[in-house]
């Protein structure tokens, strides 16, 4: 399994470098100066030009870059002049509160969908089926924003029993009741495209596996359907739902930029809007940087649960 992982690290690495060369590159093209947005419209060009000195705008774009990443390996990401504080400070906030809303949003998603996958192939009824189709297509259907609203309106308005938005005003930790009750619609809201495909996936898988010939040989022995789902079946199709996962953690963490804004969740994704909207280049550079780490360790860490359930893969990793 190290033999495995050490294989997968290189690569993770030349992506990341990659990804690190893009950012900072593109967001140099995007239009408008940081130092002008800071100076202000009645700045002359002598403030401008020292603002951009100040930031290090001034110095050639090789240097601006070896700068950058040697604060991104030591910590030190510097200051957001334009939105205010230092900028592990900001991230770390955010990097907080997004966390808290898409570990729930995944820790449901996996239950439900577990929980709904196992009893479709269990009981085998039409009218289930039809159902679970039904509400998968309208979770993929309708976008994030729309079910927000939808929501918000339903159980924070019409029947106002949950907060519309926000974070618990004592932390999450405080009062785990009141924690429950501001999570509750957000993580919904994220979780349903979420829960929809990997459903989907895993429904299928399951009633791939019970096709197979071990499975009519663990009925000619008088196996249970019961024990061929739940102890066979379902271990084996855990490989192709922890891809659909890895996949689907990504898009979720992508639609929680919707969601907290839906919701007024002040998270990463509110910071990257903050960001982009005041030009805030350290700002943008180090979350967009972050986020192509989180994909990549998501999908790094996804490669290893799958090879640790499925030996052939890592067998094939040492060849």
């Amino acid at each position: 399994m190290i033999a495995y992982l050490l294989r997968r690290v290189p690569s993770a690495v030349a992506v990341l470098f990659a990804a690190s060369v893009l950012i900072f590159l593109l967001l140099r093209l995007v239009p408008g100066d940081p130092a002008t947005t800071l100076a202000g419209p009645d700045a002359t060009p002598e403030t401008i030009a020292a603002i951009r000195h100040q930031l290090g705008l001034d110095r050639s774009i090789p240097a601006q870059y070896l700068s950058w990443l040697k604060g991104v390996f030591t910590g030190d990401l510097g200051r957001s002049y334009i939105i205010g504080g230092q900028i592990s400070d900001l991230v770390g906030r955010g990097l907080t509160n997004t966390l808290v809303l898409a570990g729930s949003a995944l820790v449901l998603a996996v239950a439900v969908s577990l929980a709904v996958s196992v009893s479709s192939v269990l009981w085998r009824k039409r009218w289930l089926d039809a159902l679970v189709a039904a509400a998968n297509t309208v979770a993929v259907a309708v976008p994030a924003f729309v079910t927000g609203v939808l929501l918000v309106l339903v159980f924070a308005i019409a029947i106002p029993i949950l907060p519309a938005g926000g974070i618990p005003p004592d932390g999450f930790l405080a009062r785990p009741d009141i924690t429950v009750q501001y999570l509750l619609l957000p993580a919904i809201c994220l979780a349903l495209p979420v829960t929809a495909a990997l459903t989907r996936f895993l429904t299928e898988s399951l009633r791939t596996e019970l096709r197979k010939p071990y499975v009519l040989t663990a009925r000619a022995l008088g196996v249970s359907h019961r024990q061929i789902v739940t102890r066979g079946a379902l271990r084996n199709a855990l490989p192709t739902m922890l891809t659909v996962l890895g996949i689907q953690t990504g898009q979720l963490l992508g639609g929680a930029v919707l969601v907290e804004a839906a919701f007024a969740w002040p998270g990463i994704g509110q910071l990257i809007e903050q960001g982009i909207n005041r030009r805030d280049y350290p700002v943008v550079q180090a979350l967009l940087l972050f986020s192509v780490a989180v994909f990549v360790a998501i999908q790094l860490i996804t490669d290893v649960v799958h090879a640790y359930l499925d030996p052939r893969i890592r067998i094939g990793g040492r060849s």
